[in-house]
């Protein structure tokens, strides 16, 4: 036999055991967050009782929300911050030198003065122009800056901040009104905790009232779907199952807590990368790993963010593209994690699987149906073989999003309505006939923009939620 075709066989070899270690490891991820969930439910009930009266004794915190040209979701996002249930918090939204009427709707809608207030700059960000405080919320305040970018907010608004716990939540997010008491909750029950996030879901076509989702409505739109399946099996059986076993290296920019001075010893956000959220998450295990100090990143299921998606392909293209390049600059930016017994299962487990199954994920999958076809051309393949594992790996496909579809019907039911449920299950299935694909394609363009150094962040199309 030819060296090219031995060549040809060894990488189609090298695929169908790669289909079945991501399969085997998602498979069990699912069972790590079915029993998490289960015995999450068991205990939601008992700790939703008390979580009043423990929340008397909750540390106070800073909700920070950055924004640029956000004009037509401030407003609601601002009303859903301020109407959260917690006994002492404070909003800092950071105008990071929009260009439209940010500025202003925030001004005239919160009647906002100039402000007088003093801040130590323990994170390096652009020049603050500006502070503002409202007549009529004593507990907002608005934070006037050159623009630098959302790491650049941010830690703008950590510098602003007064208080030892801060979230930070994207400026076209809405929070469910008691999601912070439960996600504070942890930071109380155990003083490790450093991070704490809750799951994110898309907000299009529900009904908003006051900033808060009054009624869940399944969007029409052909992307949002797919979306919403994806974002279900992102959270419920992913991030759930890492955190399980104590390996999450990712909790979602959209909707998560920081201690501050975890974050400040860590050097805040980094200005360098698209990925701020993660990369945060990662450098903050180094540094805690460096002190020898004991410390925990937990995700929890139940609060709930919601926020807009994108709509169209060109958004959720440059979204994916976005992401992907993240995850490269946050994985080599803290390659000290891989392999590295001292970060426990961080580095033996969870670190190696992003690098070779999310990382390098994109090139193996187009790779292989590219290396497939050549081989059914060239002969070196048996028809029946490749007809049965593309089945197998479409079904298995589905059989990871039904899963995560059932786990929502079980234990949150969000969407109650059959219809929609049987909607989002045949969503779930085609997602795996040509989504997954394409996915594929945007996560490898993400790659190559990581190669050559691309740093531009990209548009997304916004809806105002009054618009549902």
């Amino acid at each position: 036999m030819e060296t090219w075709a031995i060549v040809i066989i060894f990488i189609n070899i090298f695929v169908v055991f790669y289909f079945i270690g991501i399969n085997g490891s998602y498979l069990l991820l699912v069972l790590l967050s079915f029993f998490g969930l289960r015995q999450e439910r068991t205990t939601r009930r008992a700790t939703d009782r008390d979580l009043a009266f423990r929340s008397e004794f909750n540390k106070p915190l800073t909700v920070i929300i950055p924004a640029h040209n956000e004009e037509k979701t401030i407003i609601a996002t601002v009303r859903s911050a301020l109407s959260l249930r917690y006994p002492e918090f404070e909003v800092i939204v950071v105008n990071d030198g929009s260009s439209d009427q940010t500025l202003s709707a925030l001004k005239k809608y919160y009647n906002l003065k100039p402000a007088a207030r003093d801040y130590v700059s323990d994170l390096e960000c652009s020049p603050i122009m500006a502070i503002y405080g409202s007549a009529n919320y004593p507990n907002l305040v608005v934070v006037d800056k050159e623009r630098g970018g959302k790491s650049d907010a941010l830690n703008a608004g950590i510098n602003v901040s007064q208080y030892p716990l801060f979230c930070n939540i994207d400026s076209d997010s809405l929070i469910d009104s008691g999601s912070l008491l439960k996600v504070v909750d942890l930071f109380a029950k155990d003083w490790r905790t450093v991070a704490a996030g809750g799951t994110i879901r898309a907000a299009n076509s529900c009904v908003v009232k006051d900033g808060q989702v009054v009624e869940v409505r399944l969007s029409s739109n052909f992307w949002v779907r797919f979306q919403i399946v994806e974002y279900m099996r992102a959270f419920l059986f992913g991030r759930a199952g890492w955190s399980t076993i104590g390996g999450l290296l990712i909790l979602s920019g959209a909707f998560s807590i920081f201690r501050r001075k975890a974050v400040i010893e860590a050097g805040g956000y980094r200005k360098d990368t698209v990925g701020e959220d993660m990369e945060l998450v990662l450098r903050i295990q180094r540094v805690m790993q460096r002190k020898n100090r004991e410390y925990r990143v937990v995700f929890l299921p139940d609060p709930v963010c919601w926020t807009q998606v994108p709509e169209d392909y060109h958004s959720l293209k440059t979204q994916r593209r976005r992401w992907q390049r993240g995850l490269s600059e946050s994985l080599f930016g803290n390659f000290e994690l891989f392999l590295n017994p001292r970060y426990g299962s961080v580095g033996m487990i969870s670190f190696p699987f992003f690098l070779f199954y999310e990382f390098l994920g994109p090139v193996i999958e187009i790779g292989g149906y590219l290396i497939f076809i050549l081989s059914l051309i060239l002969g070196l393949l048996n028809p029946p073989f490749v007809l049965l594992f593309l089945t197998a790996a479409i079904v298995l496909g589905i059989l990871l999003s039904t899963s995560a579809l059932l786990m929502e019907e079980i234990y949150y039911r969000n969407y109650p309505r059959l219809r929609d449920v049987l909607t989002l299950f045949c969503f779930a299935v085609m997602e795996n006939l040509f989504y997954r694909q394409l996915h594929a394609w945007w996560r490898f363009r993400g790659m190559i923009d990581f190669f050559f150094k691309k740093r531009s962040w990209g548009s997304q199309a916004r809806r105002s939620f009054t618009d549902s």
